[in-house]
């Protein structure tokens, strides 16, 4: 239940005595019929708040409560004091407009919701007078999120997708075969944008039933990877900072990723790592709140889910004015990464994979430490090699490092080929370090003649070599320089006496080592010859850093913080309904006497039964002496669950009120037209044209207008959400059926 779940009796009071006078007077004559003057709507509010606290009318109150009265105490409760707009977005798809605003106006006649202002906007709140009987519904979160247990779920999900699902979902080794797949097809995109025709192909054929465009867009957004001109290039130290995520919170990260490049990005080549970096961490503990809340054992309806997603983004811990989250996008990501899996469209639930992993989750958890699980490579052939689920984040880029990917379906399959050997030599792991893995990967299943030809390539590697980095050269007499400390670590290579090759992103921090060496001139040849090109920790986009900023800030795990370190304070809990202080209300018996009596039916100590408290009612209405309009205002009321005591029908204060009109009744349908109009009120029409079935739609009047003799009711008519669609022209004698819906009777503050 929400902490705000049930607001202070004074808010209550207030909201009650601040009513228009027309409005408040009109209130309580429903409940005690003509009023003696003179007014005193201070004892008015006491003698209410007295009668409402009885138990014998909450016992009444009770029992009038239907299904979706119930959903919608859960909503307000779930919501936190919601407006309208958050309601029908809440409900959009289930309660169409005119339908909610009519169960709300009948919940606040029946004193279960009013409404107050808070900061320029009315909301909706429970009554704390009838707080006994209303926190069991409001605690009720099952009312508005059904779930299932799995094995009663209304779908089966025995494990086994139906014929032509998709079998794969993206994980370590998905994510190392496309580090593979990119270090191996550097030119990635057309001249004018987009993913070239060949890398499309291709990547179907090696990542079947993925989408490798769309799950690179999303490294893409983590700046996993980085595009300058028409090729890709990964980002190895931010690759090294992934892997000291969890396994799920790395799912969660790439889901994240996968959002934003769908929702925003639309295209590789507007990605930016750097500006989508608040967004995907806001996003990222999102999706993994929104996964906390929910049960690895139960089965959840869509509507389910996005409802939950709705009460999420409304966590009083995110920071305000934060963009809302397309709930269509998230689910539908969710499950293409397994997050979530589904064996029908209408029902989801946590995924196979997040289930494996929560139960051996830690963020140094033994699953994710190299060396730590058995065999997880099997030679398939001399050079190929199968990869299991188990293997390690750290072992599973060491492969893409140094084998290419050949398929990543239902089994992931890496190769090592001349090209993929070159590749992990220039990443500077030699061949003994590249037997060491694949021997200790597969339980030393290793062929001799793949070692054989592994050195083979490596002596063949060293006879012609292009070098990349800068090149420092000293004197003879500063020579002495490359063998200290913070510069001797620097030094990558000695190409000839005097002449070093260092990393091509150590330039400063090597001028630093000079400097603090004594060294105050030092000579930086070739600089302005390459202007355009990134300076070592910085730069333009296309390298490390991106965007203009520093290297160091996107490198480690500091571009990727754990998720539960950003996760908002949880909300202080409410009590259980049964530990709650009773509300403050005046004593039952400190009513005056001039208050109407109750008089319950045998067995007033079971539950009651709406329909025979109705009937019991229309039983009396029957037996009274008054005129068909006054007994037909009545009967309406009866309906609507006004009525609590017989007082109120014998002692009733009728103000008649016309709200529908039918068929030939055109006077009628003029009136309430016409008070819809002036008062903004919504209608409820129903039109039959000739040769077509009678369309029924809700919309607020603009104006009547005079056509060649006929009154034309122009409308602007409701659409799905609430939203308005264009407007209506229709004929007001060919109008069927017209009713106007009554707005709040808290008008003053609606």
């Amino acid at each position: 239940m929400n902490e705000k779940t049930f607001c202070s009796l004074e808010s209550w009071k207030s909201a009650i005595v601040t009513l228009p006078d027309a409005s408040f007077f009109e209130l309580m004559r429903s409940v005690f019929g003509n009023i003696k003057t003179p007014f005193n709507k201070q004892r008015l509010m006491e003698d209410l708040a007295a009668f409402l606290s009885r138990e014998e009318i909450q016992k009444i109150l009770a029992a009038y409560i239907d299904e979706k009265d119930a959903r919608i105490i859960a909503a307000v409760s779930l919501l936190g004091n919601p407006f309208s707009g958050e309601m029908e977005s809440f409900f959009s798809g289930e309660i169409n407009y005119a339908e909610l605003h009519d169960i709300l106006l009948n919940l606040e006649e029946r004193f279960i919701l009013f409404r107050f202002t808070d900061e320029g906007l009315s909301r909706l709140a429970l009554n704390p007078i009838l707080e006994p009987i209303l926190s069991p519904l409001a605690a009720n979160k099952e009312l508005l999120l059904p779930s299932f247990p799995r094995d009663a779920a209304p779908v089966p999900f025995s494990g086994a997708l139906p014929a032509g699902a998709r079998k794969s979902f993206p994980d370590d080794r998905v994510l190392a075969g496309l580090l593979s797949f990119v270090s191996g097809n550097k030119v990635f995109f057309k001249t004018e944008g987009g993913f070239r025709k060949r890398i499309i192909d291709l990547g179907k054929q090696v990542f079947p039933g993925l989408e490798p465009e769309t799950l690179i867009g999303g490294l893409l957004a983590l700046g996993l990877f980085r595009i300058d001109g028409d090729k890709l290039f990964p980002d190895y130290r931010r690759f090294s900072g992934f892997g000291r995520l969890t396994p799920r919170e790395r799912m969660e990260y790439w889901a994240a990723g996968i959002c934003c490049f769908r929702g925003e990005a639309q295209s590789p080549g507007a990605v930016s790592s750097y500006l989508y970096r608040n967004r995907i961490r806001a996003f990222s503990v999102f999706i993994h709140s929104f996964l906390d809340m929910l049960s690895p054992s139960r089965v959840y309806p869509l509507d389910s889910l996005r409802r939950l997603a709705v009460v999420l983004e409304r966590n009083p811990g995110r920071e305000a004015g934060q963009d809302k989250f397309d709930k269509a996008l998230l689910l539908e990501v969710l499950e293409k990464t397994g997050l979530l899996e589904s064996s029908s469209p209408e029902y989801l639930r946590p995924g196979s994979l997040i289930q494996d992993i929560a139960r051996n989750e830690t963020p140094d958890s033994a699953a994710d430490t190299p060396g730590a699980a058995g065999p997880v490579l099997a030679p398939d052939a001399s050079l190929s090699f199968i990869v299991y689920p188990e293997i390690a984040y750290e072992d599973a880029l060491g492969l893409a490092a140094m084998l290419d990917i050949r398929e990543a379906g239902a089994a992931v399959r890496f190769e090592l080929t001349r090209d993929s050997a070159v590749r992990g030599f220039d990443r500077g792991i030699p061949a003994a370090a590249m037997l060491e893995l694949l021997r200790r990967l597969s339980g030393g299943r290793i062929d001799e003649s793949l070692a054989w030809t592994l050195k083979d390539w490596e002596n063949r590697y060293g006879e012609v070599s292009f070098h990349k980095g800068f090149v420092l050269r000293l004197s003879e007499e500063r020579r002495y320089l490359a063998e200290t400390g913070p510069l001797a670590g620097l030094i990558k290579e000695t190409l000839a006496p005097g002449v070093y090759l260092l990393p091509e992103t150590a330039e400063d921090e090597a001028a630093e080592a000079l400097q603090k060496a004594g060294v105050d001139i030092i000579a930086r040849r070739g600089e302005n010859a390459g202007a355009g090109r990134p300076r070592a920790g910085g730069g333009t986009e296309g390298k490390a850093g991106g965007n203009g900023k520093p290297a160091r800030e996107f490198a480690g795990s500091a571009a990727f913080p754990p998720l539960s370190s950003l996760l908002p304070a949880p909300p202080p809990k409410v009590p259980a309904p049964a530990s709650a202080p009773p509300p403050r209300v005046p004593a039952a018996d400190s009513a005056p006497a001039a208050l109407p009596s109750v008089h319950l039916s045998p067995g007033a100590g079971e539950a009651l039964e709406p329909n025979s408290i109705k009937q019991r009612f229309h039983s009396i209405l029957k037996e009274m002496k008054i005129d068909k309009a006054e007994r037909d205002e009545l009967a309406a009321r009866i309906e609507r669950r006004l009525v609590l005591v017989e007082t109120q029908l014998k002692n009733a204060s009728i103000r008649y009120e016309k709200l529908e009109a039918r068929g030939l009744d055109y006077v009628g349908k003029a009136l309430i037209a016409k008070q819809a109009i002036a008062m903004k009120s919504p209608l409820e029409v129903i039109w039959a044209q000739p040769g077509k079935s009678a369309d029924r739609f809700f919309g607020i009047p603009l104006t009547l207008e005079k056509e060649g003799g006929e009154s034309i009711l122009v409308i602007n008519p409701f659409g799905a959400g609430g939203s308005t669609e264009k407007d209506m022209r229709i004929p007001l004698g060919k109008i069927s059926f017209l009713r106007r819906i009554k707005k709040s009777i808290f008008e003053n503050i609606s």
